[in-house]
């Protein structure tokens, strides 16, 4: 079975269906969807800035990113499951769309990152202990700003994507109808 095939499959179930189709629930999805980016994104971006040392200097760092913790948590978990239903409502177009794979392979590796400097770093509550973080600690920053910055970005290209393929067979009907 192809992934065209199972996209479709997937797609086309009654489910899906429903959410695509909704006049309230699919708008009030995305929503969600949007607002857990703008409402989590700002506090995953506020603890990358605090550990590059840009934001909340007076603050250690460790609390930030311990006060932050449970919020981001629950933002993550509603903003991918809304995901999950917004992708799989029209993922027979998504999963041609280089943008939406491109989006997927950063939240592997956002996931990855995470896993990395899970114990040096984000669970780390001598992490200032120091006075000055540690480098692991920057580059985790860093990398994390990187990643989510360009999730973002891919996740908003992934409307303006045009399939030449279809650009293509429509332009070759119109030159039939002319």
């Amino acid at each position: 079975m192809s992934l065209a095939t199972l996209s479709h499959a997937i797609q086309s179930t009654d489910f899906f269906t429903s959410v695509r189709q909704s006049e309230l629930f699919y708008p009030t999805v995305m929503a969600t969807h949007l607002s857990c980016i703008a409402i989590f994104g700002g506090m995953i971006l506020m603890t990358n800035l605090r550990l590059l040392n840009l934001a909340l200097k007076h603050t250690p760092a460790s609390v930030v990113i311990e006060s932050l913790r449970v919020w981001k948590r629950i933002g993550f978990v509603v903003m991918i499951a809304c995901g999950i239903l917004l992708a799989g409502s029209h993922l027979e177009k998504y999963c041609a769309n280089p943008y939406f794979q491109l989006k997927l392979s950063l939240l592997i590796l956002t996931g990855i990152h995470g896993l990395i400097f899970h114990r040096s770093v984000y669970y780390n509550t001598r992490l200032d202990e120091e006075g000055k973080l540690p480098a692991k600690a920057v580059i985790a920053g860093g990398a994390s700003l990187i990643l989510w910055l360009s999730l973002v970005v891919c996740g908003r290209w992934i409307a303006y994507y045009d399939d030449p393929n279809a650009i293509a067979g429509l332009l070759r009907r119109l030159a039939h109808l002319v």
